[in-house]
């Protein structure tokens, strides 16, 4: 089953290229489709799994969860389920999501892992998007009407914690371009020439 995993920098318009790929093929586009089935799974909001994907939790967080996972005694409420819900839950359920959606037909993943969930599959494209800062930074200025400063401060933020996140669960370095199959600069490219490029490679699985 052929597979392609969109990983990207925050501004590098990874999403936009994902779409067009996804359509380009005919394939399943699975981006937001995965927050929704996650959410839905774990009974928490989809701003909940939103807002806690890609990040690494607090301490607090943490000994929350070591504490939900190891003692037997700590049996959250009703009410503090949703708080309660783990960032090593989220990850788990959403690993269920993705390796359902593989066995429906051709996807195309947008970030959550999925390079790394999926990693082991002889039969997925592992791609990266990218772009100079300069070049993240004027994008997010333009989709978010964001001032320079809060835009390259949104930008270094959201790509931190991408990069924590993989580390954290999956003993990876995000930036690592030997983790990808295909490595495309989005600003040289082009989202439609990014996509193009893609959409060659993936047409030799």
């Amino acid at each position: 089953m052929a597979i392609v995993t969109i990983s990207r920098e925050f501004g590098s318009g990874g999403s936009d290229v994902a779409e067009r790929v996804a359509n380009a093929l005919g394939w399943q586009l699975y981006d937001n489709a995965v927050v929704d089935a996650v959410a839905a799974r774990l009974g928490i909001s989809v701003e909940e799994v939103s807002a806690r994907e890609e990040r690494l939790p607090t301490l607090a967080q943490r000994l929350a969860s070591a504490m939900s996972l190891t003692t037997p005694a700590f049996v959250p409420s009703v009410s503090d389920a949703a708080s309660c819900t783990s960032e090593e839950q989220i990850v788990e359920v959403t690993r269920l999501v993705m390796e359902e959606a593989v066995t429906a037909g051709p996807s195309v993943f947008v970030g959550r892992g999925a390079q790394s969930l999926l990693a082991l599959r002889s039969d997925a494209l592992h791609v990266f998007c990218y772009a100079p800062e300069g070049t993240l930074i004027a994008n997010t200025m333009k989709k978010h009407s964001l001032t320079t400063d809060a835009a390259r401060r949104l930008v270094m933020e959201t790509n931190t914690r991408r990069a924590e996140y993989v580390r954290r669960f999956w003993k990876r370095d995000w930036h690592d371009f030997s983790n990808y199959h295909l490595c495309v600069n989005t600003a040289f490219l082009g989202i439609d020439g990014a996509a193009e490029m893609i959409t060659l490679a993936a047409k030799r699985l």
